[in-house]
């Protein structure tokens, strides 16, 4: 199997990974929409707990921490696992969801008006 990076590997390629590993073990019967998004939001949860009480700077300086940096890679990459799965299950296709939300945002977030804002749209 040729190693996986962003650069070369295509968001087919990811999901046909995830199902053939998940098929393997006969995980499928598990994987619910209900399960898969409560999964993945315990993911992120356990993320997001390796940048708790830090500010903004420290967050980015724990990010590039080498000794942190494995168990953080580890942590987006079952984020990702979970999302690539629940697409998988539900029918989703990602780049045509993203595309769809990206333009959406476009529009609740013109450049002229949140370009370096953090407000939401409801308050440009």
């Amino acid at each position: 199997m040729k190693p996986m990076q962003d650069n070369s590997t295509t968001v087919a390629e990811l999901r046909a990974r995830v199902l053939a590993f998940v098929r393997e073990r006969d995980w499928e019967q598990f994987h619910s929409p209900k399960n898969l998004s409560m999964a993945l939001s315990a993911e992120t949860a356990e993320l997001m707990e390796h940048f708790l009480w830090a500010d903004a700077p420290a967050s980015a300086a724990v990010a590039r921490d080498p000794k942190k940096r494995g168990d953080i890679e580890d942590e987006i990459a079952d984020v990702c696992i979970y999302a690539l799965e629940f697409a998988n299950i539900c029918g989703i296709d990602l780049a045509a969801a993203v595309e769809a939300k990206l333009a959406k945002n476009a529009a609740k977030y013109p450049v002229e008006k949140a370009r370096g804002r953090s407000e939401k749209y409801t308050e440009l």
